[in-house]
């Protein structure tokens, strides 16, 4: 695999040191760095390959983005030899310390990533300054799956039977189980459900090393609460469980370390760094796409065309845009940027969402924990355990009913997720906010998983490198408010357990600004708090909606084709019709698995295949993937 990178360092950065704030931390956040970087399975110097600054300009197949779906169509793409396969990426390769487990939020704020604001919000994020939420996304090779919290959870059997009965042929949940398991190698297989996880795939998942006790006592707190301790990637969905994550012996295990890196001796398979791609070429006679317009660091543009297709996997906020900087997309919308229409797309942008959350803060009196020092240091840089192993409590996660959930459907409601005990230098105080009673603060934010609020998204202009308006519109729909505001009862509810009053456990009481005039915990307070302090989850999706065929709402098709434009894919969080009950990155794993094999059936096989709906909403022409392989760039051109 060669890689090109448009700047002279290949060095990945940032350093830990870059992202830790605080003067007491630099040198031994420094010299952390310098001893991670020893490590072989940490740095790896030789599976990240050697860089390269000669580009050619045709290939069988671009892919547009290196994130958790880029990555694997990129890698799964270049298993046929006679393909030649470009991976753009508009940012660098990972850093070291981001595959330490401990240091996650580091990373978020940092060069590696996007750091998106919001529009205005009418309803929500209203103490965040000019009411915008921060939606913090992976700018590198490997996307957020190199600074997200590393769950592994697949969502609900009912999240893709839905969107199989809405017209999308082929996702139900017996179709996509068996590509979650393609890439899954599965380090615990003996002690979950049987007939859903498979050993050998690229995906390393397992629990994380260490656990901290609170973990264990927060699973036995959903217990006496009636939940049971479960799989829930397995048979059901609902209840509680230390989740298994994405980590290989102590250490992240990015999508792009998993699918990428095995890849490297591959001389079929490009990855091109710092790249920033600017448009997608469509020829309007054949309306097919055929090139993709590159910008780098240094402001050079080049044009790469493609012998078959381009898959565009820029995540729920980049493939919208560059649909819209393409031409493709609302007429209005793409008049006001000052860009020409191509092709009239309406749906580009629409139907975006998000996981919402709200978080809680608790005290707990458990000063039996050792924080960050050269002790735990070293027991992480010789034996891959320890806190620096895990994410302290984050690891737990509960899928939980309400009562505006029918429990009968295993189809969840509320996500709850926690925070606290994770030996981070800057983020959260060592081991857990020490606070002036001696006492820890530690959180859960329940998380609404069937969001009703839908938003969009609009590029501001016709620059590349302009962010889009993103139109969040959280908290807009009532529902949405009244079941995160049962999320926070549950989550006080378990506060209140024998087994977590027995750490002295206790909600911070403390009002929100701006909310001191109700009665603290009533639901008046609840509402008012959830919109002045919400907590957008980093699960965004649904801006390019997969539909059937003449759909108005949708933007691909069920095999991912953007209705109207021949060779041209979407293949990442943002076609999914509604987001799964979950964190998002093993699904659009998934969806990167499903989008590789649509597109190796089409050029591989015999079938006909029919081209996209043309203008005016019928099926333009069919056509034989034997007679489809255009020799070169010229015949489209």
């Amino acid at each position: 695999m060669a890689i090109t990178c448009n700047c002279p360092m290949s060095q990945p950065g940032p350093t830990l040191a870059a992202t830790c704030g605080g003067g007491a931390f630099m040198l031994f956040m420094g010299l952390l760095e310098v001893f991670l970087r020893s490590q072989c399975d940490l740095e790896d110097p030789c599976g990240r390959t050697q860089y390269r600054r000669h580009m050619d300009s045709v290939y069988d197949f671009i892919v547009i983005g290196g994130g958790s779906a880029g990555s694997v169509v990129a890698s799964r793409l270049s298993e046929v030899p006679e393909w030649r396969v470009l991976l753009l990426e508009a940012g660098f390769d990972e850093p070291t310390g981001a595959q330490v487990p401990s240091m996650f939020l580091n990373f978020i704020g940092s060069s590696i990533d996007w750091g998106y604001h919001t529009e205005p919000e009418p309803a929500a994020c209203l103490s965040e300054k000019d009411r915008k939420c921060y939606w913090p996304r992976g700018k590198v090779l490997g996307g957020t799956s190199v600074m997200n919290g590393m769950m592994y959870i697949r969502g609900s059997r009912k999240d893709y039977d839905d969107w199989a009965a809405a017209g999308n042929e082929g996702w139900s949940y017996e179709e996509v189980l068996p590509y979650f398991m393609k890439s899954e190698d599965n380090k615990q297989i003996e002690e979950m459900d049987k007939g859903y996880h498979a050993t050998g795939g690229p995906l390393t998942v397992s629990q994380f090393p260490y656990h901290p006790p609170l973990s264990y006592s927060i699973i036995k707190a959903g217990e006496e609460l009636g939940y049971q301790v479960r799989d829930l990637n397995g048979e059901a969905h609902t209840g509680f469980s230390i989740a298994q994550t994405t980590n290989r012996n102590g250490s992240r295990i990015s999508v792009a370390r998993a699918f990428l890196r095995p890849a490297k001796n591959r001389p079929n398979l490009h990855v091109m760094l710092n790249a920033t791609v600017t448009k997608v070429l469509i020829n309007q006679t054949t309306r097919q796409a055929y090139a993709v317009e590159v910008r780098n660091s240094f402001g050079g543009t080049e044009v790469i065309f493609a012998n078959n297709e381009i898959i565009l996997s820029g995540g729920a906020v980049a493939s919208p845009q560059i649909l819209q900087l393409s031409g493709i997309g609302d007429p209005e919308v793409l008049s006001r940027a000052g860009v020409r229409l191509v092709h009239k797309l309406p749906a580009v942008g629409r139907n975006l969402h998000n996981h919402v959350a709200h978080f809680l803060n608790f005290h707990v009196n458990d000063n039996n924990t050792t924080p960050l020092n050269w002790a735990t240091a070293m027991e992480y840089l010789l034996f891959r355990d320890g806190l620096m192993s895990g994410t302290g409590i984050s690891e737990v996660t509960a899928l939980i009913n309400t009562k505006y959930a029918n429990p009968e459907e295993d189809n969840p409601d509320v996500q709850l997720f926690f925070g606290g005990f994770l030996a981070d230098c800057a983020k959260t105080g060592m081991v857990g906010e020490k606070l002036g009673d001696g006492s820890r603060s530690v959180q859960m934010f329940p998380a609404v998983l069937h969001p009703k609020s839908r938003g969009r998204l609009e590029i501001a202009s016709s620059d590349p490198f302009a962010y889009p308006k993103i139109y969040a519109n959280y908290l807009t729909h009532p529902d949405d408010v009244k079941t995160l505001i049962e999320g926070i009862k549950f989550a006080i509810k378990l506060s209140e357990t024998k087994t977590l009053k027995k750490y002295g456990m206790k909600l911070d009481k403390t009002p929100v600004k701006g909310c001191e005039k109700f009665k603290f915990g009533c639901d008046a307070y609840w509402e008012c708090a959830v919109r002045m302090q919400t907590a957008p989850e980093n699960h965004q999706a649904g801006s390019c909606k997969m539909g059937p065929r003449g759909d108005p709402t949708a933007v691909v098709d069920n095999l991912l084709q953007v209705q109207g434009i021949d060779r041209l894919r979407v293949a990442d969080a943002s076609v999914m019709p509604a987001v799964t009950s979950g964190n998002t990155n093993a699904p659009t794993v998934m969806i990167g698995e499903r989008a590789a094999d649509f597109i190796k059936k089409r050029w591989l096989g015999g079938t006909t295949v029919p081209y996209p709906l043309n203008n005016e909403g019928g099926v333009s022409n069919v056509l034989s993937v034997s007679e489809s392989r255009y020799p070169g760039w010229q015949r489209w051109a």
